[in-house]
């Protein structure tokens, strides 16, 4: 009579349909998770930046909205001979770290396929607030909305791009 676990015997093994959990316990996940919203919100920033810059050029937006950013959050005070400076740094912070993790924890209940497309999504919901904030009486407000809005949906596109990409790579989460 033949073994059963001798070399050459082929055995039977069950294969379970399970999914392979994200390990959120080990730090360069969560690390590297981190890099990919640093990087998107950096990317997406860059957008919205392009886009307020080609608004400005119209009379739809000034940077001096980012020197009472500034002075709303009191950050004035690390360097107040540039308030525009600074409300602009403040603004790139939001942009790299509090919107990307709203993303990164909310994108997945957001319209679409794919995390580009449900950026787009999500740009719009947080122009509303950044509509809001931002407007000055003194802009053309035909142009701050169509440019806004657009600068927006843009930061939408490239965070969720960025996610997309990045997150095929090893060892992320998102």
């Amino acid at each position: 009579m033949e073994e059963e676990n001798s070399p050459g015997t082929v055995q039977d093994v069950e294969l379970g349909e399970e999914e392979a959990e994200p390990d959120f316990d080990h730090l360069f996940g969560v690390i590297t998770d981190g890099f990919v919203g640093a990087v998107g919100g950096a990317v997406g920033t860059a957008i919205v930046t392009v886009g307020l810059l080609v608004a400005r050029t119209f009379g739809a937006f000034e940077m001096t909205a980012f020197a009472e950013l500034a002075e709303m959050t009191g950050t004035v005070v690390f360097y107040p001979q540039h308030p525009v400076a600074v409300g602009y740094f403040v603004f790139l912070a939001g942009g790299m770290v509090v919107w990307p993790l709203l993303f990164a924890s909310a994108g997945s209940y957001l319209p679409g396929d794919r995390f580009a497309t449900r950026g787009i999504t999500f740009g719009a919901v947080i122009w509303t607030g950044f509509a809001m904030a931002f407007y000055d009486p003194s802009f053309w407000l035909p142009g701050y909305v169509f440019f806004t809005l657009v600068a927006h949906l843009g930061y939408g596109f490239g965070l969720g791009a960025v996610f997309d990409y990045l997150s095929t790579r090893p060892d992320t989460l998102v």
